[in-house]
């Protein structure tokens, strides 16, 4: 059980540091692709699942871990997808932002992971166990898109990268505008983890590579996958109803771990402190922590178990 705790809190932080140092959101990357045009942040999330991608196959290749059958509940997918969007939107962020904001301090954020505990929970494990049944039955004979054309996992990452990398390329080529940063106050090490305003590609390739990490960390203890949000959040809850630790897997304190290392980003960094919401507010984050939570159940994960994990899979569902 300790190397559980350990390697899971010990991934879950580098996680949690790394999103909140480099502020690394899969929503604000498609608000911003849509609202205002500024596709950086879509780039970086290419960049992160390129980079999970080639480390992932590359490990199954080796033998390192295996890749596990993932079932696409198409029905589940594109209702919990939608009801997840809109509890995003509520909650002020997606499942992985609320943990790590969870560190920096907004009260709004655990309120809205108290939500998506419930959610998750109920919607796994509880009341709405049934109704999710009902939803992920209908199931399509292949998962994994190379399974369906044909071809090798590696003709897609092929592809997946050539376009990410020229995209990235032309997104460099561009004149930036400069950003004005303050006279720094710290030095070295110190200047580049907590002060140094980090690049959003930086901030992608590590993204990608603490989640190729998690594959051999979590594997290791008996848990066939990657990064997972939605049912570990439910976990917990489920821990602390049942007292059950059977349930307490590697993934429990990853996202832990997730909270911790964004509470010692944001410390180290000035910019940890307790902000309460209004009432408003507070009953919002509630509600969409909830939807989130039921969306992310029956769809499978949320951005980052689909849209990070999934997807760098190939998968149907990602």
């Amino acid at each position: 059980m300790f190397g559980v705790v350990l390697s899971g809190l010990f991934c879950g932080a580098l996680l949690g540091f790394v999103l909140q140092r480099g502020r690394f959101c899969m929503v604000s990357a498609y608000r911003d692709l849509y609202l205002t045009r500024d596709s950086r942040l879509f780039l970086a999330t290419l960049i992160a699942i390129a980079v999970q991608s080639v480390g992932v196959y590359t490990l199954a290749a080796l033998g390192v871990i295996q890749i596990p059958e993932i079932p696409f509940t198409y029905l589940a997918a594109v209702i919990g997808g939608f009801l997840f969007g809109i509890g995003i939107v509520l909650a002020g962020g997606c499942a992985t932002g609320t943990w790590y904001r969870a560190g920096e301090g907004l009260v709004g954020s655990w309120i809205a992971l108290f939500g998506y505990m419930v959610g998750s929970a109920a919607t796994k494990f509880g009341a709405l166990k049934p109704l999710h049944d009902v939803l992920t039955a209908p199931k399509a004979p292949q998962a994994f898109i190379h399974e369906t054309l044909g071809v090798s996992p590696w003709v897609l990452i092929v592809l997946f990268v050539g376009v990410t990398l020229l995209a990235v390329w032309r997104h460099l080529r561009r004149s930036q505008v400069p950003v004005p940063s303050p006279k720094p106050r710290k030095r070295g090490l110190a200047h580049l983890l907590f002060e140094k305003r980090w690049h959003p590609f930086v901030t992608a390739v590590l993204v990608g590579l603490i989640a190729v990490l998690a594959w051999p960390l979590s594997e290791s203890t008996g848990r066939m996958y990657g990064l997972g949000i939605t049912t570990p959040t439910g976990k917990l809850l489920q821990y602390a109803v049942t007292g059950d630790e059977a349930v307490l897997d590697w993934g429990v304190f990853l996202v832990l771990g997730i909270a911790l290392g964004s509470y010692l980003a944001a410390k180290g960094s000035g910019e940890f402190r307790w902000r309460v919401p209004d009432a408003h507010t507070a009953m919002r984050s509630l509600v969409g922590g909830l939807i989130m939570g039921f969306g992310a159940g029956i769809a499978g994960g949320c951005t980052i178990g689909n849209g990070l994990v999934n997807t760098a899979l190939f998968t149907w569902e990602g």
